[in-house]
């Protein structure tokens, strides 16, 4: 029965967490629910687990808006509607094109509007028009009854209490830069907006029971699986993995002869024991890709830092991914790499704010703009103030299918700002593409911080 439900991935608007979501509507016996935050999909892997676990049916989609105002709905009826969905918000974010009013047509994703934007009898087959609890009176004696097999229930979700909605209005109160009695009610969530009941909801459309029929139809026809593991990283950089190992033994031998000299066998013997670890855990074309991303930034003058766990490896201080000498501190590689750690690690790469765009266009220009995704970890709407230093990651992937898009900071995006960085998650940041910026301006952070992540598919 809930078509339009959002986290707080939807930057600045919504306030519950995936968890919070989905434990309420088991709670109030939701035994169905889609998640469809604003311009993002990031939230969607989690959710769908989440559900998993909880017993509830999950389908997952976006919210389309353009400054704030609402566009329409989409919903994935399978993974091909999840891809036509995100490539639709992919592209309108890398092409630094508006949303349009309409979509595209879409084989295998519902469109539902919030309200007429065209005659009701042009809508192709999988559009529906939804209708609000507090307008389903305007139906009496109203032409749309001719035409109740393209009305379903539309009843959004923001927050879960009085609270979250006092929480909605001082994020909106950042988001328009107003106070909150100057707060524009047209892009901000109704007080109503929140988890109910199915009884509750059901009793404001108990005249018409096609339109809970639809409602109902449109989420049985939902259906949405992601396969997570290392098999879907993207798995060689030459082609093969021992091309692979080759050219990473290569560069590896090389700058510890240059960071070390030709004589010093200590950190041969490391440099020999840490590719082989390496190698036997897969992560040559990790490191590659790396190498190759750092690479670039040196051939165009820029600096960055290498930090986190990645530091530890002498492999990468041969590579010049860092800097750090993990021999003279004493650091260890098991600590970034070892058999029994049960997630992936990551290379943890600052560039300057006025550098940092330039690297991420190469990367989506170097591997594909369907293989690569800019995310953007949340950050709760409780943190906001003291998290605006959040991080951008890079993902390199081998199937466009399983490319998330990435929140747009600002719920009223403008494109107009995407010139200047500055970055994804609190007030005051300006907007920049979804999914996949290769467009100088798509940004991640103020204080310059980008992270690489595995490749994945």
């Amino acid at each position: 029965m809930f078509l339009n439900c959002h986290t707080y991935y939807s930057l600045r608007y919504g306030t519950l967490s995936p968890e919070e979501l989905v434990r309420g509507a088991k709670r109030r016996g939701i035994t169905a629910l889609a998640l469809t935050d604003i311009n993002n999909t990031s939230c969607a892997h989690e959710f769908v687990r989440l559900c998993e676990q909880e017993g509830i049916k999950p389908a997952v989609g976006i919210d389309f808006r353009r400054d704030g105002r609402r566009l329409y709905t989409g919903l994935a009826k399978n993974a091909e509607g999840f891809c036509e969905l995100n490539k639709l918000l992919t592209d309108c974010s890398l092409d630094g094109r508006p949303l349009p009013d309409q979509p595209p047509p879409m084989a295998n994703a519902w469109i539902i509007y919030p309200r007429l934007f065209k005659p009701i009898a042009d809508f192709r087959e999988h559009e529906l028009l939804g209708i609000r609890p507090e307008h389903v009176a305007r139906l009496f004696s109203h032409p749309l009854l001719r035409y109740q097999h393209k009305l379903v229930a539309l009843s959004p979700v923001a927050f879960a209490d009085d609270g979250g909605h006092h929480l909605h209005r001082l994020l909106q109160a950042i988001d328009q830069n107003a106070l909150l009695t100057k707060l524009n009610p047209k892009v901000m969530a109704r007080a109503t907006e929140r988890l109910m009941p199915p009884a509750t909801l059901r009793s404001s459309y108990q005249h018409y029971p096609q339109i809970l029929r639809n409602t109902e139809r449109v989420l049985d026809s939902c259906s949405i699986q992601f396969e997570s593991g290392l098999h879907n990283n993207r798995q060689t950089f030459t082609g093969s993995k021992e091309g692979d190992f080759r050219l990473l033994e290569k560069l590896a031998l090389n700058g510890c002869g240059r960071r070390y000299g030709s004589h010093d066998k200590k950190a041969l013997e490391r440099t020999r024991r840490e590719l082989q670890v390496i190698r036997e855990q897969d992560f040559c074309s990790y490191f590659l890709i790396t190498w190759d991303i750092v690479r670039y930034a040196h051939a165009a003058g820029y600096h960055h830092v290498g930090r986190g766990s990645g530091a530890n490896s002498i492999v990468a201080y041969c590579l010049h991914i860092t800097d750090v000498d993990p021999l003279e501190l004493g650091l260890y590689f098991e600590r970034f790499i070892n058999p029994y750690r049960s997630s992936p690690p990551d290379f943890d790469i600052d560039f300057s704010w006025d550098e940092r765009d330039d690297v991420t266009d190469y990367i989506f220009k170097r591997y594909g703009r369907e293989y690569t995704a800019l995310l953007v970890p949340p950050i709760p709407p409780s943190r906001v103030a003291p998290s605006c230093g959040s991080w951008a990651r890079c993902t390199t992937c081998r199937n466009p299918r399983s490319t998330r898009s990435s929140p747009i900071p600002s719920t009223r995006r403008n494109t107009t700002n995407w010139r200047k960085p500055s970055c994804t998650t609190a007030g005051g940041w300006k907007a920049f593409p979804t999914t996949c910026p290769s467009t100088p301006g798509a940004s991640s952070s103020p204080n310059g911080r980008s992270t690489i992540s595995p490749p994945c598919r």
